[in-house]
């Protein structure tokens, strides 16, 4: 039986990346060409005149953020249009009566999700080093910090494609909700400029914690504390993974 459901898993997390590999034009060469923008522009223009931050050249201290934005946006993005597309065409049914496990149907998804992000987050660090010699200081920090965030937020686009109803939805946290943070989450500035008040309301905002996380595994400096950077993300990875198997067990948004 459990190879049974290894195989399973095997071939739902095999449809996914077969899924987003076979329109590549359009889920790994966009973030690749928006990146090149972001150092262009912000490491390039205005980091020249910006200087150094946290003791680093403006592009290196930037580049381990961007990185991390791409995985994040893709890991999202991935999970939350498959999962809703085969609730749309009622694809997901065949899951649901087949003899599968809901972690199965779990970790396939957010296998594929987090397979996209790693493959953009590679991809975009390639691009980065036509701008800037990177130098990894702690590479276990920076694969957990990766791995826990792609699974983090592959989890919570699933989440969101169990409740949406329409393709609109599946917009609406990525716009509202993800984009603010994660350009409130340090990925363009250290902590150490704002006012103490404003240090305190942006330790609010997990997405912080994620980007010093794969910033020290870079560069060794952080704005917090890495045992607490992996904290939060144990802490959400537990909460999302555990909402995602409760909404799929009761079949909120899936069973009619």
């Amino acid at each position: 039986m459990a190879n049974l459901q290894f195989i399973a898993l095997k071939t739902l997390w095999r449809k996914e990346c077969t899924r987003f590999l076979r329109i590549w034009v359009q889920t790994l060469v966009p973030p690749a060409i928006t990146m090149s923008l972001y150092f262009v522009i912000f490491g390039s223009l205005i980091g020249s005149r910006i200087g150094e931050m946290g003791g680093f050249s403006y592009m290196e201290f930037i580049v381990p953020g961007l990185i991390m934005m791409s995985v994040i946006t893709n890991a999202y993005a991935n999970v939350s249009s498959s999962f809703f597309s085969a609730k749309f065409q009622r694809n997901v049914e065949e899951l649901l009566v087949a003899p599968l496990s809901n972690w199965i149907i779990i970790l396939g998804f957010v296998g594929g999700g987090v397979a996209r992000a790693l493959l953009v987050g590679l991809i975009v660090t390639l691009v980065s080093l036509f701008f800037v010699d990177i130098q990894i200081h702690h590479p276990l920090m920076l694969v957990t910090t990766l791995v826990l965030t792609s699974t983090l937020f592959a989890a919570a686009g699933l989440v969101n494609a169990v409740y949406a109803k329409t393709f609109d939805d599946i917009s609406v946290i990525p716009t509202f909700v993800l984009t603010p943070l994660t350009y409130l989450g340090g990925v363009f500035y250290s902590l150490t400029l704002l006012p103490e008040f404003w240090q305190w309301v942006s330790k609010a905002n997990p997405i912080v914690y994620m980007v010093n996380g794969f910033r020290y595994g870079f560069l060794g400096v952080s704005d917090v504390g890495i045992g607490t950077s992996i904290a939060v993300l144990l802490a959400f990875n537990l909460a999302l993974f555990a909402t995602a198997w409760h909404l799929i067990n009761k079949g909120v948004g899936i069973r009619s």
